[in-house]
């Protein structure tokens, strides 16, 4: 049993009696003082008090999605804003999945940290020939948990404090918050339009990286530059002379490309897809990014791949294995099987990648259609889930919808146009940095990866926006 010590045995120490006429006095006090006490020593505790949460998150708590997300689902609206499918996965990945479910009761356990081994094997042979690269499916592939994952654990693995890295914007709106995170600073350089005849309709091939603005962003401390085609909001698929710019300046200044082509497979009007990493000294230097949720149109599986070779991919192994470790096996084992039905098919009619953009293109189509009966202006996309539509004349003609007077123009029009006709979208300045916010605020996104009876829907309510437009 602890001793209690004496006032004899420790003359330096307060007697417990004294303790307790003192504490009594203070709660005299207390009682007189009141409120002064009570703000004395919320003083003293704000004084002493650790900051709780971590400086990376500074000025990255705010998501416009949680915003928009939370308007959309408070009212009778057509969602056309959030970019998943309405509809089914084919049937040979949902019976992937389902075998992974019921079958082999190993797929309940853990499998390889860095993916499951048939996938990882599939994804080598699948992508090496397309890359034109003998991948290792040990080395060069890291599974992830989707394409997020994959963004997050580059950034992580590759961005050291004061590093720069190089954004296009308008881009995928992750890919600021997570060079900060990060310690990097982004270097933001804009794809502006080109002027189109009148009576067209914009496409996004007519908006171009000017290639004297993109060369002043590189400096010697650019560690890396994000690409993303086809790009989400705009859906540009970049030329191979575009590709070709950015692979010279990325050779020239020692830089690593991390390239996100999540949509790769879907590209329409016969445009073509291009690897960054095909490129003579690129595969090097490149990091792939993929996802099988837009690949097979299921979002939610959240399975997603890193290719690359082994001096980058290390570093990213290192971050994923104190992190996740390793992810759901059941999800990987589906996405492994669908890969395998896909090569036996590709390039043939049969093969899902080259149905789903046909299919995906007539929604498109459909889409701009619509918008243009009620004065929006498409601009065409050659891939991806969306296009963004320009409404300049919405902008002269209402100009003082409800808002914030420091509120981009592009923001108020989505909730105005949520509230009164029923139609969800996103606006397109969420997609940039900060100071070019006001050149993209007039335009937003749509998505037009949805069902017959989505755009059926849509077409109801853009049906009464005409009406009432009628004099």
């Amino acid at each position: 049993m602890m001793k209690l010590e004496t006032a004899a045995e420790t003359p330096s120490c307060l007697k417990i009696t004294d303790m307790i006429r003192d504490y009594a006095v203070i709660q005299a006090l207390d009682s007189q003082l009141g409120s002064f006490c009570a703000f004395l020593r919320l003083s003293l505790w704000l004084v002493m008090t650790k900051q709780l949460q971590a400086r990376r998150l500074d000025g990255i708590d705010h998501n416009p999605w949680v915003e928009f997300v939370k308007l959309a689902s408070e009212a009778d609206v057509v969602n056309l804003g959030q970019g998943f499918p309405d509809f089914p996965p084919p049937d040979f990945a949902v019976e992937a999945f389902q075998h992974a479910i019921s079958g082999d009761f190993m797929l309940n356990q853990y499998t390889k940290a860095f993916g499951y081994p048939p996938l990882t094997k599939i994804l080598a042979s699948f992508f090496g020939k397309l890359l034109g690269q003998d991948i290792d499916p040990l080395k060069n592939v890291l599974v992830t948990v989707g394409a997020y994952g994959a963004l997050f654990t580059a950034f992580q693995a590759l961005v050291d404090e004061g590093d720069e890295v190089i954004i296009i914007e308008p881009f995928f709106d992750c890919y600021e918050p997570m060079t900060l995170m990060a310690g990097g600073r982004p270097v933001f350089v804009s794809l502006k339009p080109s002027p189109n005849q009148d009576g067209e309709l914009d496409s996004s091939s007519n908006w171009q990286l000017d290639p004297t603005e993109l060369a002043s962003k590189f400096t010697s401390r650019t560690k890396a530059l994000i690409l993303n085609t086809p790009n989400n909001p705009l859906g540009k698929v970049f030329s191979r002379a575009e590709l070709e710019l950015v692979a010279s300046l990325c050779q020239q200044h020692d830089v690593v490309c991390i390239t996100d082509e999540v949509y790769q497979w879907l590209v329409y009007d016969g445009c073509q897809h291009i690897s960054i990493a095909t490129l003579p000294g690129m595969w090097e230097r490149t990091l792939t990014i993929g996802s099988a949720g837009k690949t097979f149109s299921a979002t939610g599986w959240k399975v997603g791949w890193v290719l690359g070779p082994d001096s980058l991919l290390r570093h990213l192994r290192t971050v994923h294995q104190n992190s996740i470790f390793h992810c759901p096996t059941q999800g990987q084992a589906a996405v492994a099987q669908s890969f395998e039905r896909e090569q036996l098919h590709f390039g043939q009619p049969s093969s899902y990648f080259v149905q789903l953009p046909q299919a995906v293109q007539r929604c498109r189509d459909h889409m701009m259609q619509s918008l243009k009966s009620v004065g929006l202006k498409p601009v065409v996309p050659q891939g991806s889930y969306f296009l963004i539509t320009d409404i300049s004349e919405f902008k002269s003609k209402m100009p003082n919808l409800p808002g914030a007077a420091d509120e981009p123009y592009d923001r108020r029009f989505v909730k105005w146009m949520v509230k009164s006709k029923g139609l969800m979208a996103i606006p397109v300045s969420i997609f940039c940095s900060v100071p070019h916010q006001k050149l993209f605020d007039h335009y937003i996104r749509f998505c037009f990866m949805k069902d017959e009876s989505t755009l059926q829907a849509m077409d109801k309510k853009l049906q009464k926006w005409k009406d009432e437009l009628r004099p």
